[in-house]
């Protein structure tokens, strides 16, 4: 998805409420969402009606209140290596969502990176 200009939060919301309206359009009706966003996770379940992206996180809680299961979970960057790869890529196509049907060569070979519990280093700085 590309949303063109704004917030980091705003997209990462909007990327969770996409991924849970594809999710389920599907028909998957057990479902665990990752976001390398802390941000995001806890404002879903902490957000006032004061927030400026309020109105997103209530489309998430609507979403979640259907007749399903879902789980939102924060994860590092380093652990969900192919979803970091598909946000970067996401930028140089035109505005929008895109379905990926076929993975190109490159996101098979993240995909199996972060399948066989791959992980890179996280650097932390300490200043």
């Amino acid at each position: 998805m590309n949303l063109g200009e704004g917030s980091v939060t705003r997209a990462e919301l909007m990327g969770i409420i996409q991924g849970l309206q594809c999710a389920w359009e599907l028909g998957v009706r057990k479902a665990v969402l990752q976001t390398d966003s802390k941000a995001a996770v806890e404002l879903i379940s902490s957000a006032s009606s004061l927030h400026p992206h309020y109105q997103l996180v209530l489309q998430v809680r609507r979403l979640r209140e259907r007749q399903w299961e879902t789980e939102i979970e924060h994860v590092f960057r380093e652990g969900n290596v192919a979803a970091d790869f598909l946000a970067s890529t996401g930028h140089s196509l035109p505005l929008g969502v895109h379905l990926i049907s076929i993975p190109s060569p490159l996101l098979n070979f993240w995909l199996l990176y972060d399948l066989e519990g791959n992980q890179s280093p996280r650097l932390i700085s300490s200043g």
